[in-house]
């Protein structure tokens, strides 16, 4: 899933990237490799022992000096350090959040799993044209947790 993810964000070289819902920190390493050290990753995650676990795992796998870990509430994005070129989010989101599409720079792509806190879900992709438009495509069925926030569920 990860791949799939990040193939659908079409990463560059120097792109500023946000994921929602930092967990392990893998995710945020295999984009910090794909964008090369000339780009940069913030990652946003509500629960604390994940937040410490995940600062620790990209210590010890070389990656802190391009991947920022911040606590908070991942449903309203990251907007100290937007606009991105892409936004991921790995946690399921009854709608897509408009704070995410607020901060994705035209021509940027949003990935996120959307529908029920369990099923059904479906993996979106979203496209913001030069002119700020949406444009939204189904990538198939998929099984996330809820994403907890005031954007996603329990808010």
């Amino acid at each position: 899933m990860v791949a799939i993810m990040n193939e659908a964000l079409e990463l560059r070289i120097g792109n500023k990237v946000l994921e929602v819902g930092g967990g392990s920190g893998y995710h945020a390493a295999t984009i910090a490799e794909q964008i090369g050290p000339q780009g940069r990753v913030y990652t946003i995650e509500l629960v604390l022992d994940l937040v410490k676990a995940a600062r620790s795992n990209l210590e010890k796998a070389g990656y802190s000096d391009r991947v920022t870990l911040v606590q908070g509430d991942g449903s309203l994005g990251y907007p100290a350090r937007a606009p991105y070129d892409s936004i991921v989010v790995t946690a399921a989101a009854p709608k897509i959040p408009q704070p995410l599409l607020g901060q994705l720079v035209p021509g940027g792509i949003l990935v996120i799993p959307v529908g029920g806190r369990l099923f059904p879900q479906e993996l979106v992709r979203v496209r913001k044209d030069e002119k700020g438009r949406i444009e939204r495509a189904s990538m198939g069925g998929v099984a996330f947790v809820p994403l907890i926030g005031k954007e996603g569920f329990d808010g």
